[in-house]
Formats: structure tokens, sequence, C-alpha cells
């Protein structure tokens, strides 16, 4: 029996920002993974672009009405840093660093024998298994800028924000917290959303490699309605050539990426087991159907139902990253 000790208003909420939506979601409970309630915003194109925030005073006003609108006032946040912004890097420190000075060590190599696309980080990091004379960790790090103005929109409109996650994750955990993770198993995610891709690969349950794209976006070509439950559903109404390009990129990047594990990160010790497919696009089941027939490798897709005074609810997979960032530090 799940409940909670404190009143609503003092739960966390958990904020996913993209580069065409805001998603807040409450959770329930966590095992079964429940959501409370959830909403969803469009953005017009331009606000944020390709995980930046471009227009702040068109969202500061979109903030606000969604403050107001899903009555959130004052609330402690979690969010998800955007893909784009994120790299996720393999790194080594000499073995005589100790654990409470490995976060200084970083810090001052960073720029130095540590060399990142970007100045001025934030970062964590994980730790891997050494090889005697170093210890290799596992690096996340993204513009602290960038990251900074999500963090302080927040603040302006009275939102705390205690903790921050990527998406890889975000939906690792909820696949693990439902118990489908496997022992040895190399599992390939594709998070294939509206406007972008995210290919990761988790091995012992740690993200080994990150990629991510920007997908073509032309609002004009889509029909963009709420349906019952107050989620958007896009159709397209465009050309569809341009999205049959725009999956034939993305697949040959997944067999990219596949060669590049294979032979550049594992010695050959290892391949894919499986893929997990993930996302908001619309036409995710075609693009199900074509990983399928492509590839040999099984394809998995959550699916999570939930069952209230007799009657079974299907948890819309756009949730799925929501859910698995309100799992942070829950479990």
């Amino acid at each position: 029996m799940a409940f909670s000790l404190f009143s609503s208003k003092n739960k966390i909420i958990n904020i996913v920002f993209n580069d065409h939506s805001i998603r807040m979601l409450e959770l329930k409970q966590v095992n079964p993974p429940v959501a409370q309630r959830w909403f969803e915003r469009f953005l017009p194109p331009g606000i944020i672009i390709e995980g930046k925030i471009t227009d702040l005073n068109s969202l500061e006003n979109i903030i606000d009405e969604c403050i107001n609108d899903w009555k959130i006032q004052r609330r402690q946040v979690r969010f998800l840093v955007p893909d784009q912004l994120v790299i996720i890097r393999k790194v080594s420190v000499p073995a005589e660093i100790q654990d409470d000075e490995i976060q200084g060590y970083l810090y001052l190599e960073l720029g130095s024998s540590i060399h990142l696309p970007f100045e001025e980080p934030v970062f964590d990091y994980y730790p891997l298994e050494g090889s005697g004379e170093t210890r290799d960790l596992l690096l996340f790090a993204a513009p602290e800028q960038h990251v900074m103005d999500y963090a302080k929109l927040f603040s302006k409109h009275k939102l705390d924000p205690v903790a921050a996650d990527i998406s890889p994750l975000a939906l690792y955990r909820l696949y693990y917290q439902m118990d489908r993770a496997s022992v040895n198993e190399v599992l390939f995610s594709v998070q294939f959303d509206l406007t972008s891709v995210n290919l990761s690969v988790f091995q012992d349950n740690i993200p080994l490699v990150m990629r991510q794209f920007a997908l073509p976006f032309n609002v004009d070509s889509w029909d963009i309605k709420k349906d019952l439950l107050g989620g958007l559903v896009y159709k397209y109404k465009g050309d569809m050539d341009e999205l049959v390009i725009q999956f034939e990129d993305i697949l040959r990047e997944i067999n990219k990426l596949i060669d590049f594990y294979r032979y550049s990160l594992n010695s050959e010790q290892h391949d894919i087991t499986k893929f997990l497919l993930n996302g908001d696009h619309p036409m995710l089941q075609a693009i199900y159907d074509e990983m399928k027939e492509r590839f040999e490798i099984p394809v998995d897709v959550i699916s999570l139902e939930t069952e209230t005074k007799g009657n079974i609810t299907q948890t819309p997979i756009s949730l799925f990253l929501s859910l698995g960032l309100a799992l942070k530090g829950v479990q």
C-alpha cells in the first residue's frame, strides 16, 4: 500500500522541457510507478532550440501560466537537463586520488587534461573499475550557463530546483524499477521524440555512451490538438517522404553506434542484447516496426497500466521520462 506522510503541496514536482513542450508530473506511488497528476503544454518553435532557452520572455510568460493552471506555486522541482547540453565521457584519474578529492581534482583538470567542447561546466561523475595505476570515472557534464538558465527560471517564479537529471538515466531508472533489466544485458536505448532523438548504450546498468540528434520540425506540417486526458496529439499532414528521410538518417546512426560500441568500447567482448524504444513521436509504432525488420536485436517498449476502481488506465508513453525522473532518490 502506497501512502505519503506529506501533503500534496509538499510533494516534489517533476518537469521535462524539450524544444516542443513542457511536461509536469507528480508521483503517486513508486511500485508500480503511478502518476498522481500530469500536464503538458505545447511550446511554439523558437522558444527553446536544441535545449537552449532562446526566447526567455516568452518562456517566462508560459511558465507563469503553467504555474497558475497546474497549481504548483512554491513547489520543489526536479528537472531534466536537455540531452543536447549533456556530454558523457569516460576519464581516468590517478589511483591515489581519494574519494573525497575526486570532485576537486576533476574541477582543476577540466579544460587542461580533460577537454570538453564548452567552458565552465557543471558536472557529476560515477566511479568505474580501474586498472591499478588509475581509476576510471564516467563523467557527466553540461555548460553551466544553460543549465543555470533553467534553474534561474524556476527560482524567479518561486519554484525551488532541488535536483537535475538526464533523460537516459531517467528512462533506465523506470525500466529497472519495472524489473525489465536482465543479467549481462547490454541495452541500447532509443528515445525518439518529435524534435530530437537520443541514443544511449547501457552496460552493467551504466550509460557508457550517448549521442543526440536534432530532427527538423516544421510546425505547419503538423496538426496539434489535445486529447481527453490533456495530452498533446500530433498528426502529420506534410510530405511523408520527409519523415522517411529523417527515419532513415536515425537508423543509420543507430547502426554506427552499434559498430562503435562493438569495436571501440568493449574489445568485441559483448554485443547489444536489446533495444529499448521510447519517445513522444506520433509515429513510434512505425519506427518500432522498422527497427524490428532492420535489426536482429529484440526491441522492447515499456507498457504501464494502472487499475483504479476496476478501470484499467494505460499510462501515455510520453510520460515515461517524467516518471523515471520522479523516481530519482525515492526508490
